[in-house]
This record gives C-alpha cells, sequence and structure tokens, in this order.
C-alpha cells in the first residue's frame, strides 16, 4: 500500500500553505544574514560609529554649562562648540553611510528571498497549488515578498539604527551619573509594559490579515477568470457578495490592527516624559546637595530627550515591523510545503525499470468527501493506446490525476515501471508521463519563450516542427515569426490556439506516457482530428492514454477501458466491446444516434 502523499505542514481540509513559526522565522533570517556576513558586520560597525559621534553633542553642552559656570574663557567656550559641530558633521556622514550600506544589503537579501520563493513555488506539487488556490501563493509572492522587502531595506535597518543609538544614550548616562541612569531607565517602564501588551497581540493580529488578504485575492482572481461563467449563470449578485463578505473580513482584521496601534502609540507619548521629568527631579536635588555638576544634569535630561527620537523610532516602526514579521512567516511558510517524498531506495537510484503502467487496487478520495475511485486495476503496456470513457463524474480525470503523479492513491498503487508515479521527482517525473488537460495557459514573453519552457536546448527548428505537427499553421502568420510577443499587450491566442501551443509543448518534452485530458476539447471537431492525427504521428511508439468524450478516439485505440462509479467495469478493444453489447455498445449508439440492437 502506498499512503497518500504527505502533507502535515499544510491544513489538509483547507489546503492552506503553511506558515512558519517564530523559531523558524529567526532561523531563516540568520541563515540570510550568514549569507551576506561582510556586509552585515560593516553595516554594524558604520551604525555603532554614527551612534557614538552622537553622543558628543550633549556630553560637550554639558561641558560647556560647567565652564561658564566655573568662569572659564571664551577660548575653551568656542573650542567645545567647535567639537559639537565635529560630532554633529561626523555623525551625518557616518549615518548616511550606514544607510546605504543597509540598504545594499537589504537589497541583496530580498533578492535571495525572491529567488527562494520562485524556486519553492515552481517545486510545489501542482495538487498542493491547487488546493491552496492562487490567490494564496499570489499574495504570498506579491504583497507578502514586498513588505518583506521593505523590512529588509528600510524598517530593518532604521530599528537597528535606533535600538544602538538608544543604548548609547543609556550608557552616556550611565556613565554620567549611575544614579540618574537608574532614574531615567525606571521612567521607561510605561513604554516596556506597552510594547509588550501590543507585541503580545499583535502577530496573530497581522497573521490573520494577511490570511484575509489571501482569501480576498483568491475571490477575486476567481470572479476575474470565470467572468464569462459568472455572466452566463447570472451569478454577478452572488460573487458581488461574496467579494463584499471577504472585504468585510478584511476591514475587520485591518480594525483589530488598527485597535492596537490607537492604544499603542498615546501610551508611548506620554510614557516619553515620565524618564525626563523623574531625572529632572532628581537631578535638582541631587544638584542641591552637591552631589551632581549642574552640566551633569543638564546632559543627562539632553540625552533622555535625545533617546526619545531612537525610541519613538523604534516604537512608530514596530507596528510595521510586525506586518512584516508576518509577511515575512507567509513566505518562509512555503519552506514547509510540501514538495513530494523522497524517492525511495530501490536498484538503479530509483529509476523506472520500463514503461509499464500498473494500477492496483486503487482507491482515493478528495480530502473531506467519499471515495472517487473505488478498487481500480489496470494495467498500460508501453507504446498502447489507451481511451479512456464513461458518464461525467465517473472518475475518468481523477484517474488521470493519479496516472500523472498529481495525487497519490490513497490506498493501492499506481506505479510506472515498478516505482510509484508519486514518489518520482518532478524532473524525473515530467520525463516519464506528462498530463495535458484543455486548461492551458499561455505566458508573458514570446512565442519561442512559450515553447522553451518544455525544453530549453530546442533550436527554432525544432520549435517550428513542433508547432507544425499539431497543426498550429498560425504562428506562420505571426508579425515576428517566434518573437512575437504573446499575451496582453501582444498577440492573443484564443482557446484552440492555446491549446495547440500546450501540445506542441508536450512534443518538445517529448515524454514516453501522453496522458490527454479532454487535451482537444476546445478544438472544433475537425481540427480536433486533424490534431490527434498529427499527434499520433509525431508520439508513435510512445503510450497515449486518453479520456475521451468524442468517442472516435476511443475509436482508433488498442483498448477501451470503460469507467462507471469510480470502477473499470469494461476493458478491451473497440470492437470487442461493441460486439458485447455492454455500457460501451450503449454509448457507441448513442453517439452515433443509433438504436442498440435487441437480443
Amino acid at each position: 500500500m502506498t499512503p497518500a502523499r504527505r502533507e502535515n505542514a499544510a491544513d489538509p481540509v483547507t489546503g492552506h500553505l503553511p506558515v512558519a513559526d517564530r523559531r523558524q522565522v529567526r532561523q531563516a533570517a540568520l541563515r540570510l544574514i550568514r549569507q551576506d556576513t561582510g556586509a552585515f558586520i560593516t553595516m554594524m560597525v558604520f551604525n555603532a560609529l554614527a551612534a557614538a559621534a552622537g553622543l558628543a553633542g550633549p556630553w560637550l553642552l554639558g561641558r560647556i554649562i560647567n565652564t561658564v559656570r566655573d568662569g572659564g574663557g571664551v577660548d575653551t567656550v568656542d573650542r567645545l562648540a567647535l567639537g559639537i559641530l565635529i560630532g554633529a558633521v561626523a555623525q551625518l556622514l557616518l549615518a548616511r553611510h550606514a544607510r546605504y550600506l543597509a540598504h545594499r544589503f537589504g537589497e541583496r537579501t530580498l533578492g535571495r528571498i525572491r529567488e527562494q520563493f520562485v524556486d519553492r513555488a515552481l517545486a510545489l506539487p501542482a495538487s498542493v497549488v491547487e488546493r491552496a488556490g492562487a490567490g494564496d501563493l499570489t499574495a504570498r509572492g506579491t504583497t507578502d515578498v514586498a513588505t518583506a522587502g521593505q523590512m529588509l531595506r528600510d524598517t530593518g535597518p532604521d530599528v537597528f539604527v535606533a535600538a544602538v543609538q538608544a543604548l548609547f544614550i543609556l550608557g552616556a548616562v550611565f556613565l554620567l551619573d549611575p544614579l540618574l541612569g537608574v532614574c531615567g531607565v525606571v521612567g521607561l517602564t510605561g513604554i516596556w509594559f506597552a510594547t509588550r501588551w501590543y507585541l503580545r497581540r499583535a502577530h496573530s493580529a497581522y497573521l490573520k490579515q494577511g490570511t484575509a488578504h489571501s482569501a480576498l485575492a483568491e475571490v477575486l482572481a476567481a470572479t476575474a477568470s470565470g467572468a464569462r461563467t459568472v455572466e452566463a449563470l447570472r451569478l454577478r449578485q452572488r460573487r458581488v457578495a461574496d467579494s463584499e463578505a471577504e472585504i468585510g473580513r478584511c476591514v475587520a482584521a485591518h480594525d483589530r490592527t488598527l485597535f492596537l496601534r490607537s492604544v499603542l502609540f498615546p501610551s508611548i507619548d506620554i510614557a516619553y516624559t515620565v524618564p525626563v521629568v523623574a531625572v529632572l527631579l532628581l537631578g535638582g536635588i541631587l544638584h542641591d546637595q552637591g552631589s551632581v555638576s549642574l552640566g551633569t544634569v543638564v546632559a543627562s535630561v539632553l540625552y533622555l530627550q535625545q533617546l526619545s527620537q531612537p525610541l519613538d523610532t523604534i516604537l512608530q516602526q514596530v507596528e510595521q515591523l510586525q506586518s512584516s514579521g508576518a509577511s515575512f512567516a507567509r513566505v518562509e511558510g512555503l519552506a514547509a510545503a510540501p514538495t513530494g517524498p523522497t524517492p525511495p531506495l530501490l536498484p538503479h537510484d530509483g529509476a523506472p525499470e520500463d514503461d509499464r503502467i500498473e494500477v492496483n487496487g486503487v482507491r482515493f478520495a478528495y480530502s473531506g468527501s467519499a471515495d472517487v475511485l473505488h478498487g481500480v486495476d489496470l494495467s498500460v503496456q508501453p507504446g498502447e493506446r489507451l481511451a479512456i470513457v464513461g458518464p461525467s463524474g465517473a472518475g475518468k480525470s481523477t484517474l488521470s490525476r493519479l496516472l500523472a503523479g498529481i495525487d497519490a492513491p490513497v490506498e493501492g498503487t499506481v506505479t510506472v515501471g515498478g516505482v510509484p508515479i508519486a514518489d518520482l521527482p518532478p524532473d524525473r517525473l515530467r520525463r516519464q508521463v506528462v498530463l495535458v488537460t484543455q486548461e492551458h495557459h499561455v505566458f508573458l514573453g514570446t512565442l519561442r519563450d512559450n515553447l522553451v519552457i518544455a525544453a530549453e536546448s530546442a533550436t527554432d527548428v525544432e520549435l517550428k516542427a513542433a508547432l507544425t505537427a499539431v497543426g498550429a499553421d498560425w504562428s506562420d502568420g505571426l508579425p515576428d515569426g517566434l518573437d512575437t510577443e504573446m499575451g496582453p499587450g501582444g498577440h492573443r491566442l484564443h482557446g484552440a490556439q492555446a491549446q495547440q501551443l500546450a501540445l506542441a509543448r508536450v512534443v518538445l518534452a517529448d515524454p514516453h506516457t501522453l496522458i490527454l485530458d479532454e487535451a482537444t476539447a476546445l478544438l472544433d471537431p475537425a481540427t480536433a482530428r486533424h490534431t490527434e492525427r498529427a499527434l499520433a504521428a509525431v508520439l508513435h511508439g510512445r503510450t497515449v492514454i486518453a479520456i475521451a468524450h468524442r468517442l472516435q478516439t476511443a475509436h482508433d485505440a488498442d483498448r477501451v477501458a470503460v469507467m462507471e462509479d469510480g470502477r473499470v467495469t469494461e476493458l478491451g478493444t473497440h470492437d470487442d466491446l461493441v460486439t458485447a453489447g455492454g455500457a460501451y455498445a450503449a454509448l457507441w449508439h448513442s453517439w452515433h444516434g443509433e438504436q442498440p440492437p435487441t437480443a
């Protein structure tokens, strides 16, 4: 028995893609830092130098006050004032270079995140993507990646610089007078409590906000792609209602995060004044007693007032950090998504021994539903043309997905050359079996770009031969030939042309087994017959399994399998099944508008 493909990292019911937990996010962040350690350390050093240069101003001002009080000369005051100016200029230059280094580090790291996301998305099994929906994956690849990029490029460096400045400023206050330093830190505890209250609630709130965005994107994408169906079936009001419901959930999620911010920021504004007032009161008392100088008190107050700037940056950006952190968790969650099991340790490195396909005792059910297939047994010989026919809902398309390795059976086995098809890695699987349905995609780019996806090293001669093989004569009339841009803003292909383009990719991919699930359904009967004959010539000697709605396809096949209620009820040649007078014979006579012969 082959267990179903493991997907414990994703929700098995809703199919939602996983979200990384805090530990995984930390590990991912450290991994990104290690990939550019030199730039990160250099950025830290310049930030520290900028923060140190910023400490000179208040300390020198305190010296000026003490100098004036003690009757010092103008020359001394001028030298100290010049020191303040030099410190300010040094801080400006160092901070500017530190920001430049931070932006370079952020952009390089964002580039790695984007490349990593694309690699992980392309490695996802088709069944996982289908269950998760295009909206979730699209939201992660666009909004979430952009938000994470903003954290790396702007928010992260800003907070880091502010944190270094805050630590240096507090250290300076302690160096001036430890008692005043303790007083200032105690005065900051209100900020700590307010921030802790916010952080305990913000992460989950922003995750829910991201999930709401994904759900809204899914509804909008489905409505847009199915616009014609919506209009034809008069589903406009229902789709509008569904969209408004998702928008309402997005608004509610945003209201929750807005409430958290509305509590945090006023609390912080009040808390800023507490340490300054406390140090002024305590410093006045100590100065009265002669314990500290006036310059020390003034410098300490200036430091604490200066502290408000980095703290303000940190606390204003903490909201963005929570949003960015939640987005990064969603982006990094793709690492936990199933990419297919590790191939089993079989002879010849797990490679199939031959091209024979065996289906033994297969049962299958989609998540949360009853069995669709019930104990299916089928054997397909190399080079055989097998047609699978039956009424709608019989399980034909489900069986084709199992044969193509998109899904794995709940019970039983589907093997090629003795190896479970679902256990093959994607690169090897697509050399073995390719599934072609009536749903095709035209990628942005040239006609050549759309074809070389299937064969990167194909020459122009081979690309044109593939188009000719599937009857795509329209390609000869394109203005720029293979360099003609496809899609919006370029040459738009109608359904039949897009289908022929997909079939041309199959010719270039050159698999040993081709599964056609209504692959010519969008073509008119004459073009479909021409395309099928052309494909038959090109794919001579290869295994072809066709889910046939046009029974002429079954007539031309070597054998026909009839499916009813998730079972194979008849199997044989066209002539034998017609002679047998069973379900296939009834379909054949009905297709020809004939009355079945009576016994």
